[in-house]
């Protein structure tokens, strides 16, 4: 099957026995790429190869073919084999994990099924990515009572990764005693703790929202240090992993037990948009009462049904609407793809070389400097400083931002992602299968004119 709209030139099938082409410009075929264009910004919305594609093409096919018997039948036992994979991917049980649209989404969901109470708190950071910290604010903004305090940990990166322990401990700390009349627990109404007591039924929560990997800049955190952090002081972990999976490789969620986890499959991992994993371990499903939006598969507390099955939290992530399933069986497809490109190992030490090489080699062009000089904070994703003038309002700053994008797009043909951070501007280059030193180059020579451009057309004030 042809996918309609491609050069013939493109490939949408591999043979698994065969010898894949090495990582690099070779690859490239098996994306859906224009020829000339330089994509440097996968971190942003991930990229889907041709093969899983043409799988999806076949999956929407089969729904538009029958629709009843699709959407009642055919897809339930493969959205189960599509956990199945998941789990084994990230060391949990499969009955752990559901899919949602997207890492916003997911964390929207955990965060809008607890229950507030007069003196909660949640904490994020400097770093939180926009939507999730709007949602954040959003919580403790509404008019109905009671509403969660919100508090931020301030990250200036360049940062060790003890330090940022550190930071995320001390303010945790902070928090505590500007609150000494609140008792702090992380675990469920009438638990027992270690020591024998019963967990107060009135006690508050205290949930830190953290990120895995920061979007921007595009460094990777201690997070499961953070998450070690959160148990010994009594602190709910809702870890944003948007870029983890597919990019950090060996994870073992049930080892690591973060309270709450949400990764996106179709940045790192090649699934088709959009398709995110909610991990929620069987401890912590209580906390989801509703899937969002709720439901056919809702359980009232009020039901008898729910002594039995609880919130019923596989069930009734498994149909919340109707919408295009398809991205969520792709898991399969895309899972053999990587196998047969390398595996999760082999790909991912070649981007975080590359990475690592590339960010130098673009420092070098643009005469600046990486932001991760050691290397501790890279992994896929090199984060580079540009040269652009910073003394603005910040009217102005937005102005620089909208020229660099345009630009890029429209003249450069190729992407990185930009940002601004601790005074000064950075790019974001994400290194992929696909991507070679020499694209590093392209786009270093490109920014090099266009900083000069933008240098002259706002003069620093």
């Amino acid at each position: 099957m042809s996918i309609s709209g491609l050069p013939p030139s493109k490939l949408d099938s591999f043979d698994p026995s065969s010898t894949p082409p090495p990582f690099g410009h070779q690859l490239k075929k098996y994306w859906a790429f224009d020829d000339d264009y330089v994509n440097l910004n996968h971190g942003s919305y991930g990229s889907c190869p041709l093969p899983v594609l043409k799988e999806v093409q076949r999956l929407q096919w089969l729904s538009e073919s029958n629709p009843d018997r699709f959407h009642r039948v055919t897809f339930l036992p493969l959205l189960a084999e599509s956990r199945k994979l998941i789990a084994d991917l990230i060391g949990a049980q499969d009955d752990e994990i559901v899919f949602v649209p997207n890492t916003t989404h997911g964390v929207n969901t955990v965060l809008r099924n607890f229950e507030w109470r007069e003196g909660d708190i949640i904490i994020g950071a400097s770093t939180t990515y926009g939507a999730v910290a709007r949602t954040i604010q959003y919580l403790s903004d509404r008019t109905e009572e009671p509403k969660p305090s919100v508090y931020n940990v301030l990250y200036t990166f360049p940062l060790k990764h003890s330090e940022i322990v550190e930071l995320f401990r001390a303010r945790i700390r902070e928090i505590k005693q500007q609150h000494t009349s609140s008792n702090f627990v992380d675990v469920p109404e009438g638990a027992i703790l270690p020591d024998g007591v019963q967990a107060d039924p009135k006690g508050n929560r205290i949930v830190a929202v953290i990120d895995s990997i920061t979007s921007n800049p595009g460094i990777a955190l201690p997070w499961q240090e953070l998450v070690r952090v959160c148990k010994e002081e009594g602190v709910w972990s809702v870890i944003d992993a948007a870029h983890s999976i597919g990019q950090e490789v060996n994870l073992n969620l049930t080892e690591i037990r973060p309270d709450f986890w949400v990764s996106n499959c179709h940045k790192w991992l090649y699934v088709k948009r959009g398709c995110a994993v909610l991990y929620t371990p069987k401890r912590n499903q209580h906390v989801i009462k509703s899937s969002i939006p709720t439901s056919h598969d809702y359980i009232s507390p009020s039901n008898p049904k729910f002594e039995e099955k609880g919130t019923n939290f596989i069930e009734q992530h498994h149909w919340t609407g109707t919408m295009d399933f398809t991205p969520y069986l792709s898991i399969k497809s895309t899972l053999e793809f990587r196998k047969w490109i390398g595996g999760e190992e082999a790909l991912n030490t070649y981007c975080h070389d590359l990475a690592v090489k590339g960010g130098k080699r673009l420092a070098e062009i643009l005469g600046t400097k990486v932001l991760d000089e050691d290397g501790e904070l890279t992994l896929n994703m090199a984060n580079v400083q540009l040269a652009l003038p910073t003394k603005h309002p910040k009217d102005t700053l937005w102005k620089i931002n909208d020229m660099l994008r345009e630009k890029l797009l429209n003249e450069a043909n190729a992407y990185v992602a930009h940002y601004f951070h601790a005074g000064t501007w950075w790019c974001r280059a994400s290194a992929q299968a696909w991507v070679e030193l020499s694209d590093f180059e392209y786009v270093g020579e490109a920014l090099k004119k266009i900083c000069k451009e933008i240098t002259e057309a706002f003069p620093e004030v």
